[in-house]
């Protein structure tokens, strides 16, 4: 009797190994779209629209670079439904505070930006989600070496990629 509890608990233990290994929710495997949308004709300021002017190409290099691993290389096309096979990742940024962040006398945390961030998965609903990500340089963990001082503005290059790449890891943060 000692001897099949030991089989039996053994094979149970496998069981239980087994189904661990194996992911019970696999995420976004493939990503077949990435869409930024910025309407920058939306922006009445004209510096603010000249400093956001690569803003859409930008954040979706960011976000392809972090995706690398996971893009569909070949030309996605909708099947005979309408559907796409891998997530399409659609990001919507607010016009209003990327002019806003111009016009107010700026400190580190007043870069800000706002994007709504939709993610459709025709062939796994489980992977759909929606959301709306804020991100600023405040929150973006700037860090200056001891000695060093470090004035960052919006007119700075650097401040500007500090938010694209924050933004576009807190998207791929958030994959489901």
């Amino acid at each position: 009797m000692l001897k099949s509890r030991n089989l039996a608990a053994g094979a149970a233990a496998g069981a239980l190994v087994s189904l661990l290994s194996i992911p019970a929710f696999a995420g976004v495997e493939k990503v077949a779209k990435i869409d930024v949308q910025v309407d920058l004709s939306a922006v009445q300021n004209e510096e603010a629209a000249a400093y956001w002017a690569n803003l859409e190409a930008d954040l979706e290099n960011a976000l392809a670079a972090r995706l690398v691993d996971r893009l569909v290389t070949e030309e996605v096309t909708p099947d005979e439904n309408g559907r796409v096979d891998g997530a399409q990742i659609i990001v919507d940024i607010r016009e209003v505070e990327l002019a806003n962040a111009l016009q107010r006398e700026l400190n580190l945390g007043d870069a800000v930006l706002v994007g709504q961030v939709t993610v459709k998965d025709d062939t796994d609903n489980s992977n759909a989600d929606g959301y709306e990500l804020t991100t600023s340089l405040e929150n973006a963990k700037v860090v200056v070496p001891e000695g060093m001082t470090v004035v960052l503005s919006t007119d700075t290059n650097e401040a500007y990629t500090r938010l694209v790449d924050v933004f576009a890891e807190g998207v791929v943060s958030r994959l489901k």
